[in-house]
């Protein structure tokens, strides 16, 4: 089955909302300390919608099944972001939908600007360890900004300078 990549819009705010608090509490991720609580989560459009930050949903039958984005990593180096809430509902895991964001995504950075990637996942999430090692993201001792998600677990950050 195909799927689509696009921007955001307001009227994705409540699927993507949806995405993200149906993905997260099947890795445990649910109590505080997790950006399921952050409160963009309801306003994905308006977060995002600023002139270092994209944002994308990924759409299989007119229905929102993944998102995806960057922005200025908080508390972070200038030339840094941060791949926030990438997330895709099991009916399009193992379509490629993964690697087609993610490689967006730093196009996307790169194109704003950004020198470096940083993310910060959980060790259950094995299937997007899988997917940031093999884009070439390198795995971090521990984390770098303030994003405020201390139960995440695993970090990883790519130069998104070299060739």
């Amino acid at each position: 089955m195909s799927y689509h990549i696009r921007p955001i819009t307001p009227a994705d705010n409540p699927a993507a909302a949806r995405v993200i608090r149906t993905v997260m509490p099947e890795f445990g991720a649910s109590g505080p300390g997790f950006s399921i609580n952050d409160p963009e989560v309801d306003a994905m459009y308006e977060a995002y919608h600023s002139p270092q930050s994209e944002f994308f949903v990924v759409t299989q039958n007119d229905a929102v099944v993944g998102c995806g984005g960057v922005a200025p990593l908080a508390a972070g180096d200038p030339g840094t972001c941060e791949l926030r809430k990438m997330y895709f509902l099991p009916e399009v895991r193992g379509q490629g939908a993964g690697r087609e964001l993610l490689a967006l995504c730093l196009q996307r950075a790169r194109a704003l600007g950004f020198s470096y990637c940083y993310l910060e996942t959980l060790g259950s999430m094995h299937a997007a360890h899988r997917l940031y090692e093999r884009a070439g993201f390198e795995r971090l001792p521990g984390p770098i900004g303030s994003t405020g998600h201390f139960k995440c677990d695993a970090f990883y950050g790519m130069n998104l300078t070299a060739s």
